[in-house]
């Protein structure tokens, strides 16, 4: 009995103990680890985390090896990462309570352990995470006349470089920030003497592993190798992006003209770019350069998103235009006195800041476009999708307010486990598992009547646990990506009597006063309109006047104003009018006469191809029929 040692082996599904002997050799100790982990195929054993001690097949005996009682040994199956890492998960995992038929695998005897081989797949970050993952990111001090007595090159712990994480100092800014920007916390993470060796993100998961063949399917069984862990939702202490910025007062009043003038509320994307936030260690903001508004069904309080078969052409110009899809905002607007124009303040501390129906939205629009990052093994990580509100605030004035859903509530809205509750928007409700979907418990923590702290379970659930919050801005000196100074009609906006078409057009290139071509042709919903229409849609051969607009490029805009599209657009344009050609021209806006030519000439395809009896001028380009 004295010879009897237990030895323990660590294996990416878990941790075993193999009963051997100090006479064994290291073949037959490696014959028991084998049937003990069912393993067919070649593994590897090593006597230390690093991988650098491989027990190899051999007829010496574990006491010449050293390994004794107690010993820590890991296994590493063939075709495993040779990276080790240590996973850390955003969530703080239970014992999940009440599961029926619960049955314990064959091939594991404890709970299911993350694996932790990690390696890092091949990842293209955006490209302000690769400038700031260069970046120093500490906090540099100057030297205090008072508590410093040492000489000028020296340092001293009230003048030395703070790190980017430090919780004083974002604690002691004005205003104080309530979280850490994301680079910072990785750096919390890769930092101290192993270097971030250890260190990787886990995506959440409240799904059921699949291919676990120790049991049925659910809702026959389920073991503890694939049961999602329990989830307590914990107040996310980062954020992927600290400050949102509108280039100018201008395109929030646009968006707000539709609420002024239908009462109805409203929704758009939000198009711009992620620059860094100086203010914040490390931190990113988002710039709105404009506001794309889809195809909706408004209502003083509701808002139906429809199918946009636009969506992919407009991504594609944004991004010809240096731009990004950054977020999106909506309206949430009631009108107090209409004399001196101002609103109701709805959404506080008594009420709500985001209902629940709403955080699930933004929870979907943030896996819609998730955040790519190098330390998931997935690929991607959170997103930096933001949420902006149009309410009233506490003086009765428009505000918009910021926000983002933790990525807990991401996983939560990936999976289909919470649901809003129809009667408090404020609260939300984890689903209860039935036959057709296990559902993790989810808990919460909060203080009762003594002040002790009491763990609930989120049925129902307040969404103040899902939400962060971020400042949302505008700048003293406004900027404008797009230079034009005059108002192109907003698409989608039948309802008010704003449309698109080419009659709109020719009215909008008559009232122009600018000299300058590409001022006047620098208006985002012109450019879409231009590429989207249905009569000319010049999706193939507007790119390099998309160039010209990212670069300011007034030589780039004249060169593509000598094309045949834009000559055969002014043609359109005169012609809907109602002047030829020849007497219009284009000499007010700082271009050639269009050649003459007679109205009855022009026609679209629907034109064409769709005649409508009947009607003098088509629906669609209002062009008359030839």
């Amino acid at each position: 009995m004295a010879d009897t040692i237990i030895v323990r082996v660590q294996s990416p599904d878990g941790m075993k103990k193999i009963a051997s002997s100090k006479r064994d050799t290291a073949t037959a100790f490696l014959k028991k680890v084998a049937n003990e982990f069912g393993l067919n195929s070649e593994f590897s054993v090593y006597l230390n985390r690093n991988k650098t001690e491989e027990l190899l097949s051999q007829n010496k005996t574990l006491s010449l090896l050293k390994i004794k009682h107690g010993d820590m040994l890991y296994l590493v199956p063939s075709g495993s990462p040779s990276t080790s890492g240590e996973v850390m998960d955003t969530a703080t995992p239970q014992t999940s309570s009440s599961l029926p038929s619960v049955s314990t695998a064959s091939s594991s005897s404890s709970s299911s352990m993350i694996p932790r081989s990690f390696s890092a797949p091949q990842v293209q970050e955006d490209e302000i995470d690769q400038y700031l993952s260069k970046q120093d990111g500490k906090i540099y001090r100057n030297k205090d006349p008072q508590l410093c007595h040492h000489g000028s090159l020296g340092k001293c712990v009230h003048c030395v470089p703070l790190e980017p994480f430090d919780e004083d100092y974002l604690n002691h800014l004005d205003p104080p920030v309530k979280h850490m920007s994301f680079h910072a916390y990785l750096r919390k993470l890769t930092g101290g003497a192993d270097k971030g060796k250890f260190a990787a993100l886990e995506n959440l998961s409240c799904k059921i592993k699949s291919g676990c063949e120790g049991h049925p399917p659910w809702p026959e069984g389920i073991c503890t190798k694939c049961q999602p862990s329990a989830l307590t939702l914990n107040r996310q202490k980062y954020r992927h992006v600290d400050n949102i910025m509108f280039e100018n007062h201008t395109i929030a009043d646009h968006f707000l003209d539709f609420w002024r003038k239908t009462g109805s509320q409203r929704m758009g994307y939000l198009y711009g770019r992620f620059t860094e936030k100086k203010d914040i260690p490390l931190g990113i903001r988002a710039e709105v350069a404009a506001i794309y508004e889809p195809p909706q069904n408004a209502s003083q309080n509701s808002l139906e998103l429809v199918d946009d078969p636009k969506a992919a052409a407009v991504d594609e110009i944004a991004a010809k235009l240096g731009l990004t899809k950054v977020g999106w905002i909506f309206s949430d607007l009631l009108s107090e006195d209409t004399r001196i124009g101002t609103v109701r303040y709805t959404r506080n501390n008594d009420s709500h800041y985001l209902s629940a129906e709403e955080c699930i939205t933004a929870g979907y629009f943030q896996n819609l476009h998730s955040n790519p990052c190098r330390l998931s093994r997935d690929g991607h990580f959170g997103s930096k999708f933001v949420t902006v509100v149009a309410t009233g605030g506490p003086d009765n004035q428009v505000h918009f307010e910021g926000y983002q859903v933790s990525n807990q509530c991401m996983a939560l809205v990936r999976d289909e486990c919470l649901l809003p509750c129809k009667d408090a928007p404020e609260l939300g409700y984890a689903k209860e598992s039935s036959s057709e979907q296990y559902v993790p418990d989810v808990f919460f923590k909060d203080k009762d009547k003594f002040g002790n702290d009491v763990t609930f379970l989120a049925r129902p659930l307040p969404v103040e646990y899902l939400i962060i919050d971020i400042t949302t801005t505008f700048p003293k000196d406004p900027q404008y990506t797009f230079s034009s100074t005059q108002r192109f009609p907003i698409e989608n906006r039948d309802i008010m009597g704003e449309t698109q078409n080419f009659h709109s057009l020719a009215t909008y290139l008559s009232q122009s006063t600018s000299t300058s071509f590409l001022d006047i042709v620098s208006d985002f919903h012109l450019l879409l309109f231009l590429v989207t229409n249905e009569v000319m849609p010049l999706r193939d051969s507007i790119g390099l006047l998309l160039d010209a607009v990212r670069t300011s490029d007034e030589d780039l805009a004249q060169t593509w104003k000598k094309s045949e599209q834009w000559a055969t657009i002014e043609q359109l344009c005169s012609t809907v009018g109602g002047q030829p050609p020849s007497s219009q021209g284009y000499g007010a806006m700082g271009g050639p006469s269009a050649p003459a030519s007679s109205s009855a000439m022009w026609s679209c395809l629907h034109c064409t191809f769709m005649n409508q009896p009947g009607t003098e001028h088509c629906e669609m380009c209002s062009l008359p029929h030839s």
